[in-house]
């Protein structure tokens, strides 16, 4: 039974990898994955009892992740919907090629950080659409853009949902990753962004001005704006107060949020709110992302009841035996893989008590799985968003990205190893 496990497992894998091509929503394989691993592992143990207290204790695991999300997503979503992205987008003035890369790689980087990489992206490439009338421009500066997300990303317990994944894990904590990570991430895009901006001259096109009838007031978009920002910065800080996990702390600032929303438009009805509620907030946000995560979580939770994880981690320690290479192994496998379920995979392979809160392997995980994804344009949420808006071709990337990717995350290796060596 538990080869027929590992067989559906690599084939619902197989049909995840290939979603464009099947033209059949990741989630939809996901879920049936998840599913089908439980039932034969179920069927094949004598104790049901005991496997479905397994899946219970995953499924704990699981919902603190998905609510986290959740809750992030539609407090994203409100400040979109607010116009409250404008107050960032507006302030951009420059054409110089060179400076606008340099200006929208910075924002990016540190965007992504407090929101997230997959939307910071989706913001992004929108600015882009009003900076640059030249396709052939503006893909390589999204192009970059992916990077610097994945960049930002991996050194914030909010940017990335595998970092994410591991201070919800109780892996890292939110204020030492961000001290291990944020020099690692700022030489990952740094250095791609030195040698493609050097080789950069002249000056952007800009699309004709099209008047953009915003439909909030600045009083609305400034206040939505500083109390997402507010919610989102509020999560590490809670929890590190109240020892609760985040998902409450993000839960409590959604509620406060989704309160004062509807105080700024008491009075309005319905239609006046239009597209400024939390109700159409929930509606709008990436459900299918979400099931997808459950999905393949819920997979992974049965490899690692079966004590599947386990025994791959003992192939790779006498394979290989060097951490350090294992985990930049992992790194590039999440560029043609998903990184969510690498990253559960190595939650599920190594112990706390192997390597404990804060170790520099789950530091060094949380970085290769966050970045290596940036190899290519499908190994990353924020390159598939971009991929999509942009009509990015797959080996455009690959000739043009690709490369600096992996020298700027094999740097930021470096320093993060250099860094570990000189600071332990």
């Amino acid at each position: 039974m538990t080869e027929l496990i590992v067989i559906i497992f690599l084939l619902g894998y197989t049909a995840i990898t290939l979603e464009h091509s099947l033209k059949i929503n990741k989630a939809a394989f996901a879920l049936v994955t998840g599913v089908l691993c439980w039932t034969l592992y179920i069927l094949g143990e004598p104790d049901k009892v005991l496997v479905a207290h397994h899946l219970t204790e995953h499924m704990g695991e699981i919902s603190e992740i998905l609510f986290f999300l959740l809750g992030a997503m539609v407090v994203v979503e409100l400040i979109d919907a607010h116009d409250g992205f404008e107050i960032v987008t507006e302030r951009i003035r420059t054409t110089n090629k060179k400076h606008l890369m340099w200006l929208i790689c910075g924002i990016t980087f540190f965007m992504s950080a407090l929101l997230d990489n997959l939307t910071t992206t989706i913001v992004m490439v929108s600015l882009l659409r009003k900076l640059m009338a030249k396709r052939e421009e503006r893909i390589l500066f999204t192009g970059l853009v992916v990077v610097a997300a994945n960049a930002g990303g991996a050194w914030s317990p909010m940017g990335d949902v595998t970092t994410t994944m591991l201070w919800i894990g109780g892996q890292i904590t939110a204020l030492n990753i961000v001290k291990m990570l944020i020099l690692p991430s700022l030489a990952c895009i740094a250095l791609p962004l030195l040698i493609i901006s050097y080789r950069t001259k002249g000056k952007v096109e800009s699309p004709s001005r099209i008047e953009n009838a915003l439909t909030t007031t600045v009083k609305e978009r400034n206040s939505v704006f500083a109390i997402g920002l507010g919610v989102l910065l509020f999560v590490p800080i809670f929890k590190t107060v109240t020892h609760l996990p985040p998902f409450m702390g993000m839960l409590l600032g959604l509620g406060m949020m989704w309160i004062v929303t509807e105080m700024i438009h008491e009075g309005k009805d319905e239609v006046e709110k239009g597209t400024r509620s939390v109700v159409h907030a929930l509606r709008k946000i990436d459900t299918p992302s979400i099931l997808f995560f459950l999905g393949i979580l819920v997979a992974v939770s049965a490899l690692q009841s079966l004590g599947l994880l386990r025994t791959l981690a003992t192939w790779l320690d006498n394979t290989v035996g060097n951490i350090t290479v294992i985990v930049i192994i992992i790194g590039f496998l999440s560029a043609i893989v998903d990184n969510v379920p690498l990253v559960a995979a190595a939650q599920g392979m190594y112990t706390l008590e192997q390597f404990p809160t804060d170790h520099y392997f789950w530091e060094f995980l949380a970085y290769c799985a966050g970045t290596g994804g940036s190899a290519l344009i499908i190994g990353s949420a924020a390159g598939v968003a971009a991929m999509g808006m942009e009509r990015i071709d797959f080996f455009w990337y690959l000739r043009r990205i690709t490369f600096w990717a992996i020298i700027g995350y094999l740097a930021g290796a470096v320093v993060f190893i250099l860094q570990y060596s000189l600071f332990h």
